[in-house]
């Protein structure tokens, strides 16, 4: 896997979010992404694509985020999924979970709020959306067992010099992720510079 791997498998992956969007009824909410995510399984092919990713854009952070290094690369020209336009990519280095598959595995979606704990930001997101209650809830929707494959996980993942709760609500099926959280990763990165001065 490469950089130009992963460009040809975009459209693919591009085509599969935006399908599971329109499942969970959130391309209903006209949300903006931040950022799209990697998952790799080696240290030498994640410094690999850091070099690569480098040569089309800027590592804006480089943090230590639940024991291993994240690079957030910030795109000179965005990824594109409809009408969203994805300025920055993440980069975990591996850590002792091995992913069955090494690729793009998520993007997030910034859904405004002052939420600061999970369940604040689940009560804003199904007022906005309440056909994801069930979902959330671990329930099918309308009493089938159409969406039983959807998983949902809540965190808070921090960064070390993290100033703002950026409660996450992740929803994965097929192989892909779709998380949504409060902050743009670039104001996430902001107030870790800002603490850090």
């Amino acid at each position: 896997m490469n950089y130009q791997h992963l460009q040809q498998t975009w459209p693919d992956f591009s085509q599969r979010i935006t399908a599971f969007m329109h499942r969970l009824g959130l391309d209903s909410l006209s949300l903006q992404s931040d950022h799209a995510a990697l998952r790799v399984n080696d240290n030498h092919l994640a410094q690999l694509l850091a070099d690569e990713f480098s040569q089309h854009g800027k590592i804006i952070s480089n943090n230590m985020i639940n024991g291993r290094p994240i690079l957030i690369i910030k795109l000179i020209e965005p990824l594109v999924i409809g009408t969203m336009k994805i300025q920055c990519v993440e980069l975990p280095f591996p850590s002792d979970k091995a992913y069955p598959v090494e690729g793009w595995e998520h993007i997030e979606l910034v859904f405004p709020s002052l939420a600061k704990t999970c369940d604040e930001l689940v009560a804003e997101l199904i007022e906005k959306a309440p056909q994801l209650a069930k979902v959330i809830a671990g329930n099918t929707i309308a009493g089938s067992d159409e969406n039983s494959d959807i998983k949902v996980k809540q965190s808070s993942p921090k960064g070390d010099n993290e100033r703002l709760a950026n409660p996450t609500i992740a929803f994965k099926a097929n192989g892909i992720c779709i998380k949504v959280h409060p902050h743009d990763i670039q104001t996430i990165i902001a107030s870790e510079q800002a603490s850090s001065i």
